[in-house]
């Protein structure tokens, strides 16, 4: 995380810079946050960290561009669809598989619904179930779902393109393009990070899913 908020801020330095990839290796984008980092003694450190990424890449001036291929998942999949233009493998694994810990993803609870709709966010988040490439490009979370060996051409295909554009006018149309999203955005992740720590995370069910997936068994709900 402070790697990735490193980079993000080193290139915001450069206005000559108008372009930022985001890969991870060619058989996992991202899994997303560590599970152990979500404990009681951790959760409110992890998130202040995790979530100035979030607030970076929605402040920045540059056109984001993500390229997914294997696991795309939790935080992993907050980051992508986070992103201007998305390109994943077809047989990409992508998900939000949160609830299943007895948690709940704060970045998509505030932005997914913007990006494919209400009940196709509730849907995602509510059941936590895995999803293809294929399946995130129809429901507006990828540009496009490409094979496997073909996703890095296809993102270097745009990023020529989007090279030959001026910065300048790319930065402009970008704070066009989101300011009405991004004003809401921080006050909806306030939210999000509030409930998640002040409500959910003092329920004794969100303490025993994370440690069940911890002790790799099945978690006994209380349902408090």
């Amino acid at each position: 995380m402070e790697e990735l908020s490193k980079a993000i801020a080193t290139v915001e330095a450069h206005p000559e810079i108008s372009i930022l990839v985001l890969r991870g290796s060619e058989k996992t984008f991202s899994a997303g946050v560590d599970v152990a980092a979500h404990t009681p003694d951790k959760v409110a450190e992890m998130l202040t960290r995790f979530h100035a990424i979030f607030r970076a890449l929605v402040a920045s001036k540059k056109v984001l561009v993500a390229e997914v291929r294997g696991h795309c998942l939790g935080g992993g999949a907050e980051l992508a669809m986070m992103c201007d233009v998305v390109i994943t493998s077809d047989t990409a694994t992508w998900g939000f598989p949160e609830i299943q810990l007895g948690c709940f993803p704060p970045v998509a609870v505030t932005a997914l619904a913007s990006i494919i709709g209400q009940k196709r966010a509730a849907d995602l988040i509510l059941t936590g179930r895995k999803f293809n490439g294929r399946e995130a490009s129809s429901l507006g979370l990828a540009n496009g779902a490409v094979s496997d060996a073909e996703v890095g051409s296809k993102v270097s295909e745009i990023v020529t393109h989007l090279a030959t554009l001026s910065p300048a006018a790319l930065a402009a149309t970008k704070k066009a393009l989101y300011v009405w999203d991004a004003m809401h955005f921080d006050k909806g992740l306030a939210r999000a990070e509030r409930i998640y720590l002040d409500e959910l995370m003092q329920t004794e069910d969100a303490r025993e899913g994370i440690q069940a997936f911890l002790e790799r068994r099945a978690p006994r709900w209380k349902g408090k």
